[in-house]
């Protein structure tokens, strides 16, 4: 009887789409915060932050993936939720609980993962890939706007009501989880007390990783994947910091350069792909993302000047194809039973990205000293001057180090992505894998052995 209806797709969506907007009206103040709270060391600290809380993610999601498999996807929502939005009313409490916090927060803080599993629950295989995408896109559409909200009441208003607001939509989503959102998982697959035994072998991070060396294909995609999603995590974690203190960016300018980031990725992830896949086929879309992202990092490289961001920025979305493509490779040449273990494996060769990117990134940025001295006005003058002159000051040649290590390793990407077959059979030994399955399966969802015991594997790729 608890929410309302029944589960459906779009309750995850308003979930994805509430915490993700709480989040992306503090771009702006928490790019400050940081600067502030770390003067010497931004880039590092804010590398060891991010670091730390991917790398907790990574090893704490099959854990929690396994109890929910138990226990119930409702309740690992709301515990996700609560978690990754803890931190925002620290902020102006105490900047360094804020920081300390979103650290430790990585433990729990994998709701994509739990909706992923949620999705998987309430739809058919041949649904999930539309609905995976629509849950990603919520994702992206919560980011277009939000950074400009949260920039625009911040300047009129103050920091303090953004992080107020945002703190009341994160309690909305929270009490929408709580009144609104129905359990996905059957009443006959929960056990009737909390103590009923999980899967120790799903609940280990590093199970997947240790399949990857039994078959030369799934070892190609892989090592294809590590090399390419590394410098791409690590841009994530630092690129608007890196855009606002040393490209003299606004916050206004910030917001609106991850609009039109996200609308372009948008695009080339839904129309752009699936043109590129009918007309130059599966392999020859990576390589042909592999190609844009290695201009984009080049270019995010040398650039000294705002309009080549802005120029880079529009590669970048087209290089966000890369892993769609991969996806789609895996999921067509891969045995039914197999799905879940080889994107299992994918994402978890991400998520340690996620942990390693970050702290990367900030370690090159200190080796090179791409430091800051002081936080430029956010009234830039057109054509970017504050940023020529910072750069004149600093007589950096290379503004941005860890961008062209990042171009190296997706050019090292794109010469094993060529020694990947168009089309092929993988074969991953999982014996142990399909007896826990078809011990454990859920009988309600006719998917893939494999998937319906991986679903937390399946992460977005932002």
């Amino acid at each position: 009887p608890q929410g309302i209806g029944s589960p459906s797709v779009y309750h995850a969506v308003i979930v994805i789409f509430l915490e993700f907007f709480a989040w992306g009206l503090l771009t702006a103040p928490t790019l400050v915060v940081l600067h502030e709270t770390f003067p010497k060391h931004t880039f590092l600290m804010n590398g060891l932050i991010q670091g730390v809380k991917g790398l907790l993610s990574f090893l704490s999601a099959p854990l929690i993936g396994a109890l929910s498999d138990v226990w119930g996807r409702k309740s690992f929502l709301l515990l996700t939720v609560f978690f990754t939005c803890a931190p925002i009313p620290l902020m102006k409490i105490s900047p360094w609980w804020y920081f300390a916090v979103i650290s430790v927060s990585g433990v729990f803080a994998v709701t994509f993962s739990v909706v992923f599993a949620y999705v998987a629950d309430i739809t058919q295989e041949h649904e999930r890939s539309m609905a995976y995408g629509l849950v990603s896109a919520t994702f992206a559409a919560s980011l277009v706007t939000s950074p400009a909200i949260g920039a625009y009441l911040g300047r009129v208003y103050g920091d303090s009501l953004v992080v107020v607001l945002a703190t009341a939509i994160a309690l909305l989503d929270i009490c929408f989880i709580l009144v609104a959102v129905p359990e996905s998982l059957p009443e006959k697959m929960r056990p009737a007390s909390w103590g009923a035994p999980i899967s120790w072998e799903q609940a280990d991070p590093f199970a997947s990783l240790k399949k990857v060396g039994q078959d030369s294909i799934v070892l190609l995609i892989c090592i294809t994947v590590f090399l390419s999603y590394l410098p791409e995590a690590g841009q994530y974690s630092s690129f608007f910091l890196y855009l606002r203190q040393i490209m003299g960016f606004s916050s206004e300018s910030v917001a609106a350069f991850i609009a039109v980031l996200g609308i372009l990725s948008i695009i080339a992830q839904t129309i752009v792909l699936s043109l590129l896949m009918r007309s130059i086929g599966n392999k020859n879309t990576i390589l042909l993302g592999l190609g844009f992202q290695i201009l984009q990092l080049a270019w995010y490289g040398f650039g000294s000047e705002p309009w080549m961001m802005w120029a880079a920025g529009a590669v970048a979305a087209m290089s966000s194809i890369t892993f769609p493509a991969v996806s789609a490779l895996v999921s067509r040449t891969a045995d039914a039973d197999q799905q879940g273990v080889v994107q299992g494996m994918i994402t978890g060769i991400r998520g340690l990205c996620n942990g390693l990117g970050p702290a990367l990134y900030g370690f090159i940025f200190y080796i090179f000293h791409v430091e800051l001295n002081e936080l430029p006005m956010p009234e830039t003058p057109p054509g970017g001057s504050v940023a020529t002159q910072y750069h004149l000051q600093q007589n950096s040649i290379i503004p941005g180090p860890p961008f062209l290590f990042g171009a190296c390793s997706v050019l090292l990407a794109l010469l094993v992505a060529l020694f990947i077959p168009e089309h092929t059979n993988l074969n991953v030994r999982s014996s142990n894998w399909k007896k826990h399955c078809g011990s454990h399966g859920h009988p309600h969802s006719p998917q893939a052995p494999g998937e319906a015991k991986e679903p937390l594997l399946q992460d977005t790729n932002v």
